[in-house]
């Protein structure tokens, strides 16, 4: 009986059920643009598309089931918070936080954006732009894509990744109270902004050859993000961080193409 109770009160349960139902759906949502992207490398495989998504699906649960275990763990002892899931899981009034969040998350996305679009200019005077216009995905399945954006990467990114990090800081940076010093949180927030940005790269490869300039291009340009993304985590919670890189995916991958083809 002690056991079951530790297991109840080490992370809440309804959160980790809530965040593995929406990082399953991103995965599913998500599948149509990367089969557009990499249809000619699934082809070769030679695998039927059926086989490809049940065996992706059932990855994607072991995977997520650790990681946002373990991201809810971390989170609880880095003081961290995730107010609407929060509110959500323990039947509190969850529509003053989503309203209180979603302005300024929303700013932080497009403000990021514009960062990005600006950078990924300076880039373009080295031979190192990527037209949003060589994405052939059509805009239905980009608006799916941005869902697994603003979910499942923030779970594995900011989740668990960054508080990985600021854990391992605060073995480092001893304290009084145990608790992460703001130079751990700010290093963390990059070395996972690095780390997201490189995981951008088999998406980069299928739109061009990766060369140096390119893998640079990659790091800087979702760093930005990263570090938007990580802020927010950090100050007002994943939520926040969430709401933020959706909207960032979706100026990104259709506003954006729109405006400028």
């Amino acid at each position: 009986m002690l056991y079951l109770y530790n297991m109840k009160s080490i992370i809440n349960w309804r959160i980790f059920f809530i965040l593995l139902s929406l990082s399953l759906l991103s995965v599913l949502a998500v599948l149509p643009y990367v089969i557009t992207l990499q249809g000619d490398t699934i082809k070769q495989l030679n695998i039927p598309i059926s086989t490809i998504i049940t065996a992706q699906t059932f990855q994607c649960l072991i995977l997520f089931s650790i990681t946002i275990f373990l991201g809810l763990f971390l989170t609880k002892k880095n003081n961290f918070k995730l107010p609407l899931l929060e509110a959500i899981a323990n039947h509190k009034d969850y529509k003053k936080i989503l309203q209180s969040i979603t302005g300024r998350s929303v700013l932080f996305g497009v403000g990021a954006t514009l960062a990005i679009y600006e950078t990924d200019r300076l880039f373009g005077k080295f031979g190192a732009l990527i037209s949003t216009s060589q994405n052939p995905a059509p805009i239905w399945q980009k608006l799916l894509a941005a869902i697994y954006g603003g979910t499942t990467e923030e779970i594995l990114m900011r989740l668990f990744l960054m508080s990985l990090f600021v854990w391992i800081s605060t073995k480092i940076i001893k304290t009084k109270q145990n608790q992460p010093t703001q130079i751990g949180i700010i290093v963390s927030i990059v070395l996972a902004s690095i780390i997201f940005g490189l995981g951008h790269l088999p998406i980069t490869a299928s739109l061009t050859a990766i060369t140096p300039i390119i893998v640079t291009r990659a790091v800087i340009l979702n760093g930005i993000g990263g570090v938007a993304f990580g802020w927010l985590f950090w100050k007002k919670g994943l939520e926040s961080a969430m709401i933020a890189h959706f909207t960032a995916d979706i100026f990104l991958l259709t506003v954006l193409p729109l405006v400028l083809s």
